[in-house]
């Protein structure tokens, strides 16, 4: 049983020109709302543009906002390490049911959860509302990519504390946990751009953090230059969060091998059983049973007027253009993901950092931008699939990323080695090793951006072709005017078929 370490061996050689290319251009579409925010945010001049950042209330918004992603994202982790290590390290009763029901509420939209909780209580408003809501839709985020690094990690490791007397449950969670720092950093991450991008919870929420004072912006009075000046904020923010995660992850990348147990032996919790039974009860009953009884009392008390052909109809709009957008992306996502685990440099660091900027911007904004970049440059696709695509792809491309990234670091340099040394080119690794190895990565990203851009509301508002419905935009629609009635079987679809993905995201470690 062998552990190696790739702490140095990263190589910094020459990025093969192959994935070199492709993944410049992603990147720079992945940046193309910039070129809207840049534009709009100078229209009345630099002087306008610092006035409005220096303001008590951009400072104000910065604090509330900052304070709500720190929040969830501290919840996030808390809640995710001892649920993700109890479903695949330890002896927990009904762990692989576990595994898939606490991936489950991936598929409840925030703005269908805000409603959900706000239509119960009205007095949630507010920050404790907009908390809940979104840690309770955003921990898998952390959740999920910790159940594949646990599931990597050498037993070995459980044995020597063992033997040392280290071999409590706490403490062996804990070992675990340090082992998977730079998984934990990148959820993290992914959290926090989430919960600043999210509009659906804080808008259903009425807290003001960036996005729905951005949509304010937009809305009220239509300042299209406040609105953008903020964003440039958050832009920065974002930047900031996505330093402040690599710091975190560190430089090393472990790669853990064990050629002699498949699969680790569950550790047994005993006495602490109880505790993480309860831990995974209470999560999926806030975070998912309790959204979907809210439906179901919606649907059976009410009643709908459309018929089962209207919420197909929404139905097929949703998937058709997820599937699509999830494909592409990916595909664009291959060689920025495989850069940076297997050719270390600042070139393909700075590649992988663009990706998440977007991310990190409201919907609204992306969407605006969209529209702005279809009239001037791609208007004969203005209101079309692709331009719709193009919008997932930009904004959902670090979900791809992160994955098959994660897949690739922990595939041993070595294989990379063997495999040139038997005259291999660099392509050739990457088709006959890489490839089929991070294919579980590939299958995972693919899933993840298939039910994001299924609950994705306003860039499939704006840019979605005329006359085109979705589960999301359908629902919206009656959510806004409390139509319980309507908005119940378009709730109960996005949530059953928004499953499928997330199911097969979790996936059978």
């Amino acid at each position: 049983m062998a552990v190696t370490s790739n702490l140095t061996s990263i190589r910094r050689s020459k990025l093969p020109a192959p994935l070199a290319v492709p993944a410049v251009l992603a990147a720079v579409a992945s940046l193309a709302p910039l070129a809207y925010l840049i534009d709009v945010a100078f229209d009345r001049g630099a002087s306008y543009l610092w006035g409005e950042i220096w303001q008590r209330r951009t400072f104000d918004l910065v604090a509330r906002s900052g304070l709500l992603a720190a929040a969830v994202t501290a919840a996030s982790v808390a809640i995710s390490v001892p649920l993700a290590w109890s479903v695949m390290r330890s002896d927990l009763a009904g762990r692989r049911v576990w595994r898939v029901v606490l991936a489950l509420p991936l598929a409840v939209p925030s703005y269908l959860a805000a409603f959900a909780w706000i239509s119960w209580e009205s007095s949630l408003a507010g920050f404790w509302g907009a908390f809940l809501v979104l840690t309770a839709v955003s921990y898998p985020y952390v959740y999920l990519p910790l159940t594949a690094a646990f599931a990597r990690l050498d037993q070995a490791l459980d044995e020597i504390a063992t033997i040392h007397g280290r071999g409590s449950v706490i403490r062996l969670m804990t070992l675990s946990a340090r082992q998977c720092r730079g998984t934990i950093a990148a959820g993290s991450l992914l959290v926090a751009l989430y919960v600043l991008s999210d509009f659906g919870a804080v808008a259903t929420m009425r807290y003001d953090a960036f996005t729905w004072v951005i949509y304010g912006a937009y809305r009220a009075g239509f300042n299209p230059t406040r609105a953008a000046v903020l964003a440039l904020v958050l832009v920065v923010i974002a930047l900031m969060l996505v330093a402040a995660e690599a710091m975190a992850r560190g430089r090393a990348v472990t790669t853990m091998t064990s050629g002699a147990v498949a699969r680790p032996r569950p550790i047994r919790l005993r006495r602490h059983a109880v505790w993480f039974q309860s831990l995974a009860l209470a999560v999926a009953v806030v975070s998912l049973a309790f959204p979907v009884w809210r439906i179901v009392v919606w649907v059976t008390n009410f009643g709908s007027d459309d018929g089962v052909g209207d919420v197909m109809s929404a139905l097929w709009g949703s998937v058709r253009y997820s599937i699509v957008a999830a494909a592409i992306t990916v595909l664009v996502a291959l060689p920025i993901g495989l850069l940076v685990a297997r050719y270390r440099s600042r070139t393909s660091l700075l590649l992988d950092r663009s990706t998440y900027v977007t991310h990190a911007l409201p919907g609204i904004v992306v969407a605006i931008s969209m529209v702005f970049i279809g009239v001037r440059v791609f208007r004969p696709i203005y209101l079309e699939a692709p331009l719709l695509v193009l919008a997932y792809v930009a904004l959902f491309l670090p979900l791809a990323v992160g994955g098959i990234r994660s897949s690739a670091e922990q595939i041993p340099l070595g294989l990379d080695d063997v495999a040139r040394s038997l005259g291999s080119s660099p392509m050739a690794v990457v088709r006959r090793v890489n490839l089929p190895l991070i294919a579980p990565g590939i299958a995972a990203a693919t899933a993840l951006v298939t039910l994001a851009a299924m609950k994705e509301l306003p860039v499939t508002m704006l840019l979605r072709p005329t006359g085109t419905e979705t589960l999301a935009t359908r629902l919206w629609t009656y959510t806004t005017v409390s139509d319980y009635a309507g908005a119940g079987p378009y709730a109960l679809a996005i949530i059953v078929f928004v499953a499928v993905p997330t199911a097969i995201a979790t996936g059978k470690r």
